[in-house]
């Protein structure tokens, strides 16, 4: 029998893993919230919907263990109580994954308020609770950033969005420069076009399922498969950035 022990690299179990994760209700976060407790974690969501909230807690505790609570990332104190909140239900935190997000359009389209909105909820709630989360997190511990393909994009109709999820690439590379050393892992992961309730009103839900039957959309579980594989990887190792793209779509 051929030995093939050397050709594996080890895997960490998710089993036990403490989660938080923001926009965990809905879309992308829902998805790997899902995925992480179908695997052992324990899991803490947040959105700023009740319902979709009770929604995606019951579907949770089908597969696994979690829970949430209805916050806005936007107000300036509450990615620090999302955070406590999750230490206290979780017992502590390994792993926070940052994902909560609203769609934008042109700088030229939008309003102030709508801008300064984009801006609180997709760039300062995402660096606010990686703050709150180092603080909670101890050795051994990850952080992952949602980021978006839109980084790479920078169409006219992109300005605001593209300019941040642009900050965030540059801020989750430098952020693993200066926690690898304590410790923590960081990662960028950047999906392509990705069914979800922010392509609407552009994209119809009808439209969203052809468009995925076609190969030219993701599936919100293709992402929560990225995140669970770099999740699960030696500590050794940091995924620096994963991006993820239709096979079909020619540009995103």
């Amino acid at each position: 029998m051929t030995d093939i022990a050397d050709a594996h690299t080890e895997v960490v179990s998710l089993k036990g893993r403490r989660v938080a994760i923001t926009g965990g209700t809905t879309g992308i976060g829902r998805a790997i919230a899902v995925l992480l407790a179908a695997e052992g974690a324990k899991v803490f969501v947040c959105g700023r919907d009740a319902a979709h909230l009770a929604d995606a807690v019951a579907r949770i505790r089908e597969v696994g263990e979690g829970d949430g609570i209805a916050i806005d990332l936007s107000e300036p104190d509450n990615a620090k109580k999302f955070v406590a909140a999750g230490v206290a239900y979780l017992g502590g935190l390994d792993v926070a994954v940052i994902n909560a997000a609203v769609a934008a359009e042109g700088l030229s389209d939008m309003s102030e308020q709508d801008l300064r909105y984009a801006i609180a909820t997709d760039f300062t709630a995402y660096l606010l609770t990686a703050h709150a989360a180092v603080e909670a997190l101890k050795e051994a511990g990850d952080i992952v950033l949602i980021g978006s393909m839109s980084a790479h994009v920078l169409g006219p109709g992109s300005t605001v969005y593209a300019g941040i999820k642009y900050g965030i690439q540059g801020f989750g590379e430098a952020l693993r420069r200066e926690l690898g050393p304590k410790g923590i892992r960081v990662a960028n992961v950047e999906p392509g076009k990705t069914g979800s309730s922010m392509q609407e009103p552009d994209v119809s839900p009808e439209e969203q399922r052809e468009a995925i039957n076609k190969d030219e959309m993701l599936r919100a579980e293709d992402i929560a498969v990225g995140v669970q594989y770099l999740l699960t990887q030696p500590r050794r190792a940091v995924v620096q950035q994963l991006t993820i793209t239709p096979r079909a779509m020619a540009e995103e």
